[in-house]
């Protein structure tokens, strides 16, 4: 039996489609897991900051400034006599470098740092950072950071008026830090334990799946939402291999917990789509909202052998009491999305939008994990 070409294009684009469908809603393994103990560590360190103009700390005010830079020159061979004087050191600033230490890092590598002022330095812009040690929570050295700041800012000042652009106190160092140590790795095993971002069961079920089907059944065995064993060659070659296979696996996604997202000084709101609301109505000053649920009933065709269903439709409805002509319908099937669009269009205040959140998640109708940031 011969198909037509409009039938085998049909049948071309319905393949496509399918293809589409069930990659774009898929996960790579190393975007939502972790290999146990390959993980970054904080590194911090207390330094000085040299050749401001003008703009660092007064030692008057922060002593300890004036106590670093003595320390500092003093294993430099130079004595600075203080008697009867105190010294304005007003170049330098005492600075806190920060940086993060990337797994399987290896001596001689650069890093990134960040450096903060701790005094009352005005502005680090034009300054170098001295030889500064960073330490590891176990008190080890692991790198040592120097070099010039990098500060996206500006300051003018005419007579007595000044202006300022960005923040001019803090500033970074790209490749400011060379590794001196790495951390102890892992000994090779004949498992290795991926760690789950978020812990979820239907992610982990899904993920041992997707292992099974590539590697053989048995390879990936959960301990638990989070947690899980994978079998790995001890060939150093083979596991590597392996392991580049493991992570660039593709897992179908999962959707997560419903979630709102609140943020209290910008007003953003952040919703996703396993949301719903349920019946309710808010009194919040002059706003009153109103969430109703209107059964229907969806009769099949005739001959062909359906079922009568009863469904819903939800109908959002938000009015300001003080305003003429102020009621807003939201159309059938409202969610919460469209619940904060007829709200912002009402000139409601984030504060408002936050108290009539919270008051739907005290009462039951809106069903979702309510964080505010």
């Amino acid at each position: 039996m011969r198909l037509s070409i409009q039938k085998i294009r049909t049948i071309t684009l319905v393949l496509c489609m399918s293809v589409i469908s069930n990659t774009a809603f898929a996960d790579r393994i190393k975007d939502f897991a972790d290999i146990a103990g390959q993980r970054p560590n904080q590194l911090v360190g207390y330094g000085l900051v040299v050749g401001l103009d003008g703009t660092g700390d007064q030692t008057t005010q922060t002593p300890f400034t004036l106590q670093s830079v003595l320390q500092m020159i003093g294993v430099l061979g130079v004595t600075l006599p203080l008697t009867g004087t105190q010294a304005q050191l007003r170049n330098t600033a005492a600075v806190m470098v920060t940086a993060e230490f990337p797994p399987l890092s290896k001596p001689g590598q650069q890093i990134d740092v960040t450096v903060s002022s701790l005094g009352n330095a005005t502005s680090l812009k034009g300054g170098t950072l001295v030889m500064t040690p960073l330490k590891a929570a176990d008190g080890q050295v692991y790198a040592q950071a120097q070099g010039n700041l990098v500060i996206g800012g500006a300051r003018a000042a005419a007579g007595g008026a000044q202006t300022s652009v960005n923040h001019l106190s803090a500033g970074r160092i790209p490749s400011g830090a060379i590794i001196e140590r790495a951390v102890p790795a892992l000994l090779v095993d004949e498992f290795v334990q991926l760690d789950l971002r978020r812990a979820d069961f239907s992610l982990m079920q899904r993920t041992a799946e997707a292992i099974g089907r590539r590697f053989g059944l048995g390879t990936a065995i959960p301990i638990d939402a989070r947690a899980l064993n994978v079998r790995v060659p001890t060939d150093p070659l083979r596991r590597t291999a392996f392991m580049a296979a493991l992570q660039d696996l593709d897992v179908p996604a999962v959707s997560g917990p419903a979630k709102v997202v609140l943020n209290s000084r910008t007003g953003s709101v952040v919703i996703n789509q396993a949301v719903q609301l349920s019946p309710a109505a808010v009194a919040h000053g002059s706003l009153t909202v109103r969430i109703e649920q209107t059964p229907t009933t969806s009769q099949p065709l005739p001959f062909s052998r359906g079922q009568t269903t009863v469904t819903t439709q939800d109908t959002a409805s938000i009015t300001d009491n003080g305003k003429e002509n102020s009621l807003i319908r939201v159309d059938s099937g409202a969610n919460l999305d469209q619940v904060v669009k007829a709200l912002n269009m009402l000139g409601a205040t984030p504060q408002d939008l936050i108290s009539i959140l919270q008051a739907l998640r005290a009462a039951g109708a809106l069903r979702a994990e309510l964080e505010v940031i």
